[in-house]
């Protein structure tokens, strides 16, 4: 998938689990864990939630990479 993240070491540097920041932000422990290993892309707005407290920019978790079929 062309969108990878940095969720888990945010995570760690805040020392929460996927539980925790879940309920931080509103979904399942098993969304994080989706996220995470890059099987599900959130939304915008799960995205800014997501930034919002680990209070970083989007940038510093996500970042979407072209496939080179696309270039």
């Amino acid at each position: 998938m062309p969108l990878t993240n940095t969720l888990r070491v945010q995570r760690a540097k805040l020392g929460i689990n996927q539980a925790e920041l879940g309920q931080l932000v509103g979904v399942s422990r098993q969304t994080i864990s989706l996220i995470e290993r890059g099987d599900y892309n959130p939304s915008i707005t799960l995205v800014l939630k997501l930034c919002r407290v680990f209070d970083v920019a989007v940038e510093e978790v996500f970042c979407y990479k072209e496939d080179k079929e696309n270039e």
